[in-house]
């Protein structure tokens, strides 16, 4: 059975909406994770606001052209009607090979379609050296079986 990942979350759908959002930032697709944002959804990224899917391709186009070898794991820290709030770490290199871990924080509003109408993402970016990095999974979706934030200690 699939369940509709649709407000209001019960905190299986949330976790499931997590997941496929991680999922789908890790595919490094923009046109692909745009389709899960309501076509004028709003966003600030740090210190960019976003509007519309076209905006969000057009960022992550320059993101992902700039965060090498970027993977992500997200969880879920709290959900309530349409809304969750997320957590999350990646890891990515820049061009001269320094390599990164960026912690944040996500607030998420959705659409009664379930499409996020509003992203709120705060980050910091921590710089690491090659043997700190933590994510070794192949470019690409986060084995089911790969520690979480949380059994990371991150």
């Amino acid at each position: 059975m699939t369940l509709p990942l649709t407000p209001p979350f019960t905190a299986e759908t949330a976790r499931l909406k997590v997941r496929r959002a991680e999922d789908g930032w890790n595919s490094r697709n923009p046109e692909q994770v745009s389709e899960a944002y309501s076509p004028d959804s709003l966003w600030r990224n740090r210190d960019i606001f976003l509007q519309g899917r076209p905006a969000i391709v057009a960022f992550l186009r320059e993101k992902w052209a700039k965060e090498r070898e970027y993977r992500l794991i997200k969880e879920l820290f709290a959900h309530d009607g349409d809304r969750i709030a997320v957590r999350f770490a990646y890891e990515w290199h820049d061009a001269s090979g320094q390599w990164f871990r960026s912690y944040g924080n996500e607030n998420w509003v959705f659409d009664e379609a379930g499409l996020m109408a509003r992203r709120m993402a705060s980050i910091n970016d921590y710089a690491i050296s090659a043997s700190d990095r933590l994510f070794h999974w192949p470019q690409g979706r986060r084995p089911d079986d790969h520690p979480t934030l949380s059994d990371l200690g991150l």
